[in-house]
C-alpha cells in the first residue's frame, strides 16, 4: 500500500526565509516521514502557479523590501489564504509574513504596507528591534522557545488569541505580555531561531491537523527522538 502523501507549501522562500526558518520546512518533513507519510515539498513564489492540492503552509520572515516584493502577488493570493484558514488548513507564519498576514504593517518611516486581513492584527514600526532568546508560556503547548528580531509592534484584535505569553523577552510589541496570534490552525510569530526543532508540540499540532483534514485521522506514533528534550531545556536556560 502506498504511503499516504501530505503536500507542504513553502510560501515565498526566495524573499522570505531568514534567520533559519528553512529549518521548520525540515523538521516537518522529518516528523511526517517518521510516521509514515510522504510529504511533496513545494515552493511558491511571486508570478508562479499556486498548488492544486495544499495540505500545510509554512511562511518565513523577510525585510521591509522583501515584504515589498511579494505585497501584490500575497494581496492578489490573499483570499484563497483566508478561505484556507477558515477551512481550518494548517499554517506556520514566521514574522515578516505574520505582519503581512495582518491588515497592515506600518513602516517606521510612514509606508503602509497593506496585508491580506487573515489574521486580526496591526503592526507599526517601532524605533528599536526587539532581539534575544525568547520563552513563553502556553495553555495548549507548554513551554515554547525560541529567538526574536524584529522592530515591528503588533497589536492583536478581538479575533485572534495570542500564541503564548512572554516569560522572557518582548513578544509582540514589548508591553502586553503576548507573543504571536493564532486563528483556527493558524500559528502565527515572531520566534526564529528555527521555531519548530525547538517546539516539537507545535510541529506535530501542524502535522496533525494537515493529515486530520486530508485523512480524516493521524498516524500518531510516539517519536524517540535523542536529546530533544535536552536541547528544548539549554535554549531555554541561554540568557536573553
Amino acid at each position: 500500500m502506498d504511503a499516504p502523501v501530505i503536500d507542504l507549501l513553502q510560501l515565498y522562500p526566495r524573499d522570505m526565509n531568514i534567520y533559519g526558518d528553512w529549518g521548520n520546512v525540515l523538521v516537518l518533513r522529518k516528523r511526517l516521514a517518521l510516521r509514515g507519510y510522504d510529504v511533496r515539498l513545494h515552493e511558491y513564489n511571486p508570478g508562479d502557479t499556486f498548488p492544486g492540492q495544499v495540505d500545510l503552509i509554512v511562511g518565513g520572515g523577510g525585510q521591509d523590501s522583501g515584504q515589498n516584493k511579494i505585497q501584490a502577488d500575497l494581496l492578489a493570493q490573499g483570499g484563497r489564504l483566508r478561505d484556507l484558514a477558515d477551512d481550518g488548513l494548517p499554517m506556520l507564519a514566521v514574522c515578516g509574513l505574520y505582519q503581512l498576514f495582518g491588515h497592515r504593517f506600518t513602516t517606521h518611516t510612514g509606508e503602509v504596507i497593506t496585508g491580506i486581513g487573515l489574521l486580526d492584527v496591526e503592526t507599526v514600526g517601532g524605533p528599536t528591534r526587539l532581539i534575544g532568546n525568547t520563552v513563553l508560556d502556553s495553555d495548549e503547548f507548554g513551554t515554547i522557545i525560541g529567538y526574536e528580531n524584529h522592530s515591528g509592534l503588533t497589536t492583536l484584535g478581538a479575533e485572534v488569541q495570542p500564541f503564548g505569553r512572554v516569560t522572557k523577552g518582548d513578544g509582540n510589541n514589548g508591553t502586553d505580555g503576548t507573543e504571536g496570534a493564532r486563528y483556527r490552525n493558524v500559528i502565527a510569530t515572531y520566534l526564529h531561531g528555527s521555531l519548530l526543532p525547538k517546539n516539537p508540540a507545535v510541529a506535530d499540532f501542524l502535522i496533525r491537523h494537515a493529515a486530520e483534514r486530508r485523512y480524516g485521522s493521524f498516524n500518531d506514533v510516539p517519536l524517540d527522538i535523542p536529546h530533544e528534550s535536552e536541547a528544548r531545556t539549554d535554549a531555554a536556560a541561554r540568557p536573553r
